[in-house]
């Protein structure tokens, strides 16, 4: 049975039949679903809704959905963004853009998997429940320069605070909770955004990518080539 009252997800999907079967879904979960079909159109839509999640495609006419983002997160704007891609190299181009996308999607997709999707990255963003999966308050973790404060969610990079989405905050926080540990990448999966998909792999390592760019030199996260991620002690 849907619950109500989960509030209002923007689609930009520019194929019309894809944006009815998302919102067809989204509106079995509860929620109420506003569609557009490109970029300034979007914009003009979450400035005025204030939508709880965007489900945005990338390929999108005139203004792409990667500057759609871009645009939110300059505003400080740090709403739930799940991209959906239409291609494996734009999952590439998501690697080298630090965008502060939540999750992705790569079609063709199960609208299903994807209403799942929404609903597992609002639960961390309202429960402000660490990724250990229990409230952490007064909780910080330090690994070299970078510290997590579990409990308001913020972390650092030396003095400096860095921004990170509710996923990002969780991926860090589970490697932080064991330094020197390699977590696999289906493992990461598993326990950050609470699903399992051999495809789904590439959705940590797009993000490890967006964490490192934010944390820049300060960085401690590792990679071990075919397993997976670690944050080294000094």
């Amino acid at each position: 049975m849907a619950e109500a009252g989960r509030g209002l997800v923007l689609v930009v999907e520019d194929e019309a039949a894809i944006a009815e079967v998302i919102e067809l879904y989204l509106r079995r979960d509860g929620f109420d679903v506003r569609t557009e079909s490109d970029g300034e159109a979007a914009l003009a839509a979450w400035r005025r809704l204030r939508p709880v999640a965007v489900v945005l495609d990338i390929g999108l006419p005139g203004r792409d959905g990667a500057d759609v983002c871009r645009t939110m997160r300059a505003a400080g704007d740090w709403t739930p963004v799940l991209f959906v891609t239409a291609r494996d190299d734009e999952v590439d181009r998501l690697l080298g853009l630090e965008l502060g996308a939540d999750d992705y999607i790569t079609k063709p997709f199960s609208p299903r998997e994807l209403a799942a999707r929404v609903r597992t990255v609002l639960r961390r963003t309202a429960g402000g429940v660490s990724a250990g999966g229990a409230q952490a308050a007064g909780e910080v973790l330090s690994v070299g320069l970078v510290r997590v404060d579990i409990g308001r969610r913020r972390a650092w990079a030396g003095e400096a605070e860095v921004s990170l989405t509710s996923t990002e905050f969780d991926l860090l926080a589970q490697l932080f909770r064991r330094p020197g540990r390699v977590f696999e990448r289906d493992e990461l999966l598993s326990s950050v955004w609470g699903y399992q998909s051999a495809a789904g792999t590439r959705t940590v390592d797009v993000h490890i990518a967006q964490l490192r760019a934010k944390l820049g030199e300060a960085s401690p996260i590792r990679t071990v080539r075919g397993v997976g991620y670690a944050a080294d002690r000094d």
